[in-house]
């Protein structure tokens, strides 16, 4: 007899391990299967070690600029091999940390590789090759995403996705990054402040394809302070290794650059291929991902599929979202599907950039009459005493009848922090709050949060500072 279950989850990624978890919480019997290690991307080879990279460099920063606070210090050598030993540090407690959460909350946990059947069954394949068959009420695909690699580009020798830049244990003198989306900005952000000389190529014709212009505008200032070459509307054509570590890249009209690290930065795709799903109904998109519902039903009955392996937002939080959505369906309560368009997005890089809702130029585009306001960080005293000024508050608000600001459609923010500051922000969004409303809400004095206080009173027509 297989084993039977409440909900089987395949991936313990944060997509996978929040449903395990939330429905153990909920007290359901579940089964865990993971082929690797807890945590999935995010947290051994995405989110967090590239988070732990930005705070060595922002480190580097604040000894660099310690003179400007009064402090003599001298900057010396950047020992990468420790700020990778602490990195993996960060990711192993935090896989304890999920483990003991697999036990504490009994979660019956499989390490294997899972497979879908016709019958909704799921075979475990464990590395020793022992095959376990578990049955469920419930199935949850969670099988995450890989990065995307661009032919000729292969990882190997000085080309890698991020996979194998997180496992660096150095800092490569030139570095060109292809791609200028999230992922390229944090890697290029983080490289320049720790002294390697960094391109960055990108086939569109802006980095940060998407991000509200005027955001995007101050990242690239900010960028050309770290100089960072940006060569955007550029095909990246292919790479010839000189023999001595580094390669030469050709990209544009005949362009090349010799680095001796190429980092490819090109998205991920979805990985359903150890799914088995070709055996099954569950229907698979030509670009592979697994298609969904607005309740992240796939077209099996009883078979749901979260995360990177759908085509929504591939962030973590988003994950954790979509599983919680799954779980109150499994267990018969009220379930609202995700709106999209109206999640948190973060992007680590320095200056940080953070936003809910639509774009000045997405609002309009949408057939919106909008009022904006936006405020810089240079005038914010906390700022000023960081010594982080670059940066703004930007709020999309409806125009009413009257022409006053009405409620709030979006959030964005970049500069210092910005990412534990748009919670505010992501609230009054999601609450379709109005300008009128947020306010009346007093923010902490002096705080960097008050510039969306501030940039959200001027949008009623008076104001205190700005």
């Amino acid at each position: 007899m297989a084993d039977q279950f409440d909900l089987v989850v395949v991936g313990g990624g944060p997509g996978g391990y929040a449903s395990a978890f939330y429905g153990a919480s909920a007290g359901l019997n579940v089964a865990l299967i993971e082929k690797d290690t807890l945590g999935g991307t995010c947290l051994n080879r995405g989110c967090i070690p590239a988070k732990a990279f930005l705070e060595t460099a922002a480190a580097r920063r604040h000894v660099q600029h310690a003179r400007d606070f009064g402090i003599s210090a001298t900057l010396g050598e950047t020992d990468f091999a420790i700020a990778q030993a602490r990195k993996q540090k960060i990711v192993d407690g935090l896989v304890k940390g999920l483990t003991g959460l697999v036990k504490s909350k009994k979660v019956t946990y499989f390490l294997g590789v899972g497979t879908l059947n016709d019958d909704k069954s799921v075979t475990v394949t464990a590395g020793d090759g022992t095959v376990t068959q578990l049955n469920g009420k419930n199935v949850v695909l969670a099988a995450g995403s890989i990065p995307r690699v661009i032919p000729g580009f292969e990882p190997t020798g000085p080309v890698m996705t991020s996979d194998e830049v997180l496992m660096l244990d150095y800092i490569p003198a030139r570095i060109a990054v292809i791609g200028g989306g999230a992922i390229g900005c944090e890697f290029a952000s983080t490289f320049a402040d720790l002294g390697a000389e960094v391109t960055i190529l990108e086939g569109l014709p802006k980095i940060l394809p998407g991000l509200d212009a005027d955001l995007a505008n101050v990242v690239v200032r900010s960028f050309g302070k770290k100089k960072i070459n940006i060569k955007t509307g550029v095909a990246v054509t292919g790479h010839k290794p000189t023999g001595s570590g580094s390669t030469v890249v050709s990209f544009g009209d005949g362009e090349t650059l010799e680095v001796d690290a190429v980092i490819v930065s090109v998205g991920r795709r979805p990985f359903p291929d150890q799914l088995g799903l070709a055996k099954t109904k569950v229907a698979v998109s030509d670009r592979g991902f697994v298609e969904v519902d607005e309740y992240c039903r796939t077209s099996v009955a009883n078979v749901f599929a979260v995360g990177d392996l759908i085509n929504t937002p591939q962030l973590a939080h988003v994950a954790y979202a979509e599983a919680i959505l799954v779980v109150k369906q499994v267990l018969g309560e009220t379930a609202i599907p995700v709106d999209y368009d109206r999640v948190p997005w973060a992007i680590y890089c320095s200056p940080e950039v953070a936003w809910s809702g639509p774009s000045e130029e997405a609002a309009k585009a949408a057939g919106y009459d909008v009022v904006v306001a936006k405020h810089q960080f240079r005038a914010n005293s906390r700022a000023m005493i960081i010594g982080e000024t670059d940066g703004l508050v930007k709020i999309i608000a409806k125009k009413n009848p009257d022409g006053s600001a009405g409620q709030v459609l979006g959030v964005h923010m970049v500069g210092p922090w910005v990412t534990e500051q748009l919670s505010g922000g992501y609230l009054a969004v999601n609450w379709e709050a109005t300008v009128e409303e947020i306010a009346h809400f007093i923010q902490p004095h002096p705080s960097l949060s008050e510039l969306f206080g501030e940039t959200v009173m001027s949008l009623t027509g008076r104001s205190i500072n700005a």
